[in-house]
């Protein structure tokens, strides 16, 4: 899994974390396999322990920070269960009390080398400090994709429409209208998913540059305030007034670096570099699929057959984009299919009561 990752980590410097990380696990496994043979103890066939086909596609498509979060979780339990229990074998209990140890200066390690430690430029070095403060927060933090953002597009346009779909269908009987509202339904969801995307990632970008552009005029008119608050950042995270201090004159002869820093203590950091028009494309193309799916059966039939079709489909469908959601959040498959389907079962249901309820005549 670690392997994995590095290959698709851009910045080097994690990468080479990931690859230590993947390096240590070997060893593990070759500290525990000669441990095995002296137990007499069968070794399992490398060739038949592979991942999962699912755990690789979340591999390919989930954050890396977000892959991390969810290994460092699997390992602690690891350490705190495996490696700490008592098998009753004395060999065996040095060998997991040294790799529970091993597992905790590889984290540590692992932050240190993710900081860009022993670079040069004073930029890096700055970063390096800010990332050995910072380091658990940057490893967790998660990201989106526009592959992300279509499957949770196709997901809002799935539930509503179905749920129009069957509202109209239990009030009209399935009659030719259910076509109509479907329709009007899928367009409007999609041109409103796309417009407020755009919208959205648009503003996002606005925003963040007003903030870096009102933080960098801080900087210019109040550069020794900037550079003790700065200096604060630091110390409340652990550094001493004179380590702090010594950070931020270093930080202060680059005035983007200085500036990137402020940045990220008071605002968490700021990017610019979003995507509006592929926002709004991938929320809207995504959107218009999963809204049209409901609608399909009533292009051929109506009434009963076209409510139970349409019923088929999109709770089908529901389960399959929960089970694509899994990709980004990294939960069981099936578990988040199931409950996408119930989700699915309780919007058709409910509307399709409510239509009953205040049924019209056509």
């Amino acid at each position: 899994m670690y392997a994995a990752l590095a290959a698709r980590e851009r910045d080097s410097k994690r990468a080479d974390v990931l690859k230590r990380m993947a390096a240590a696990e070997v060893t593990h496994r070759a500290r525990l396999e000669a441990r095995m043979r002296e137990a007499g103890v069968a070794i399992p066939d490398p060739a038949r322990v592979r991942l999962p086909l699912w755990t690789r596609l979340q591999l390919r498509f989930a954050s890396v920070e977000r892959v991390l979060a969810w290994r460092e979780r699997l390992e602690e339990r690891e350490s705190d269960g495996v490696y700490r229990a008592d098998t009753g074998d004395a060999a065996t209990d040095r060998l997991f009390s040294e790799i529970r140890k091993d597992e905790k200066s590889h984290a540590l390690a692992a932050r240190d080398l993710a900081a860009g430690a022993g670079a040069e430029p004073v930029t890096d070095v700055v970063q390096g400090r800010l990332q050995r403060i910072l380091g658990r927060e940057r490893w967790h933090r998660t990201g989106s994709s526009w592959i992300s953002s279509a499957v949770y597009g196709a997901n809002d346009g799935l539930a509503a429409v179905f749920g129009i779909v069957a509202g109209v269908a239990g009030a009209t009987g399935g009659s030719s209208l259910v076509l109509t509202a479907g329709l009007a339904g899928a367009i409007a969801s999609a041109l409103s998913m796309a417009t407020g995307a755009y919208l959205a990632e648009r503003s996002m970008m606005e925003l963040a540059a007003a903030n870096i552009e009102g933080e960098r005029k801080e900087l210019e008119t109040n550069p020794e305030e900037e550079k003790e608050e700065l200096s604060l950042f630091y110390q409340l995270k652990g550094l001493s007034r004179e380590q702090a201090n010594a950070i931020v004159e270093r930080t202060s002869t680059d005035p983007e670096a200085m500036l990137r820093a402020l940045t990220q203590e008071e605002l968490g950091g700021a990017s610019t570099g979003g995507n509006p028009g592929q926002a709004a494309l991938a929320a809207g193309l995504s959107t218009a699929i999963g809204a049209l799916l409901p609608v399909i059966p009533f292009f051929f039939t109506s009434g009963t057959a076209g409510l139970v079709w349409a019923a088929v489909i999109s709770l089908v469908a529901h389960f399959l984009v929960g089970a694509a959601k899994s990709l980004f959040t990294l939960r069981s498959w099936w578990a988040s299919g199931i409950e996408m389907t119930v989700a699915g079962i309780i919007v058709g249901g409910g509307t399709y009561l409510l239509g009953l309820i205040f049924k019209v005549s056509t």
